[in-house]
């Protein structure tokens, strides 16, 4: 049976060599191509790019409180409903309100009743002067032909000086009667009912009722969603007291808290990218930067960093950039609610925006009209008691 003749070593190494060589080039090769991919990769895409996952969603919660004391009877809405702007969300009992309402008014008609009677007076006292001024005529002319008489004889001294003293009287009783008349007009000069001092005052007492009867129905100053309704019937409320909260999901934006060394190219205005962590990333939304923060988190946090101890550690901070969303009906089909987490990702490719605004804000960030018309009617119904309570021969 013949023997296998193995190969001599020096034939067996060599091969194994040449295929250790040939993989260490594939491997190098690998890893330069990958360093180039890498390189051109940053060159073209990624360094005009800046991202982060600490984001989330932001937005305007709107509470609801009560401005008077009251007992809750009514709750219009509870969490997760939509309620539309004007939407009674809460009711109080009117009962104690009514009442303050119905005093105030018989306060205004009693003093529109007065005052006509002031400008009454007024009228009196122009008569009384009128009459002291005759009576002062009469007292002179009476006077100056006793005096003529008096100088021939007809009369006694004694006639003439009673006329004297009538005549004193009268000057007397003309001042006296000026001067009420002058303390009459002070009270309703350059006046009319409607705008005197007094009725004004009851009027806005009026008003102040009329408000208070009026905030015992509370409603919705925006469009939005009912959160955190804490508020129970049968509850009595004090003014300030959050009894829910609604929250315009149209109407929200992101604060990304980037690291500070992200922030050097970054502008106001850039474009931003935004996914979900409920979406992934199949759902896109498109943002703009509004503004970049003015300080860092921990700067303006509750207990901030006492970096001038000796226990200190130097951290990357993060600045806040507020992100908002430039077309708010991405938010019909895929909406987010507050405090969602989110990754955003600038565009740097744009840099001439600022990095701080440089003029002040022209508009309201926020507001609400709800409460302007609060007092719509109560004018009326000041005008109203005021012309009842004329009989029409006042001013």
């Amino acid at each position: 049976m013949p023997t296998e003749v193995s190969p001599p070593p020096g034939e067996t190494t060599q091969p194994n060599k040449k295929n250790r060589r040939f993989m260490l080039r594939i491997l190098g090769a690998c890893v330069l191509v990958g360093a180039l991919v890498f390189v051109v990769w940053y060159v073209l895409e990624s360094r005009w790019y800046e991202s982060t996952d600490d984001a989330y969603v932001n937005g305007n919660i709107v509470q609801i409180t009560p401005q008077i004391v009251g007992t809750v009877v009514s709750i219009g809405a509870d969490d997760g409903d939509l309620v539309n702007k004007g939407d009674v969300l809460v009711k109080l009992d009117k009962a104690d309100a009514d009442v303050a309402l119905e005093n105030a008014a018989a306060n205004l008609a009693n003093t529109v009743r007065k005052v006509r009677g002031l400008y009454s007076t007024v009228s009196g006292a122009q008569a009384d002067v009128a009459v002291r001024q005759t009576a002062l005529q009469k007292a002179k002319a009476d006077y100056e032909r006793r005096v003529n008489l008096a100088s021939s004889g007809a009369i006694s001294a004694e006639e003439l000086s009673h006329a004297l003293d009538a005549l004193t009287a009268a000057e007397s009783s003309l001042t006296t009667a000026e001067q009420q008349l002058l303390t009459n007009k002070v009270l309703v000069d350059d006046t009319v009912v409607t705008s005197h001092p007094d009725v004004k005052a009851a009027a806005a007492q009026y008003r102040a009722a009329y408000l208070s009867e009026v905030r015992t129905t509370m409603v919705a100053p925006v469009t939005g969603y009912v959160a955190k309704r804490s508020v129970q019937v049968g509850q009595r409320v004090q003014p300030g007291a959050a009894l829910m909260a609604v929250v315009p999901l149209h109407e929200i934006w992101i604060d990304a808290n980037f690291k500070e060394t992200q922030l050097n190219h970054m502008r106001i205005g850039q474009s931003v990218e935004v996914t979900s962590d409920v979406y992934g990333h199949s759902v896109r939304y498109g943002g703009r930067v509004l503004e970049l923060g003015v300080g860092t988190g921990g700067a303006f946090a509750l207990l901030p960093a006492q970096n001038a101890t000796g226990n200190w550690i130097k951290i990357v901070q993060r600045i806040p950039v507020r992100v908002v969303f430039t077309d708010p009906r991405q938010l019909d089909q895929h909406p987010l609610r507050v405090g969602m987490s989110l990754d955003t990702k600038v565009d740097l490719h744009d840099e001439s925006g600022l990095m701080l605004a440089q003029k002040a804000p022209t508009q309201p960030a926020f507001s609400t009209d709800v409460y302007q018309q609060q007092l719509a009617n109560a004018d009326g119904q000041v005008a109203q008691i005021i012309r009842t309570n004329m009989a029409g021969n006042a001013k």
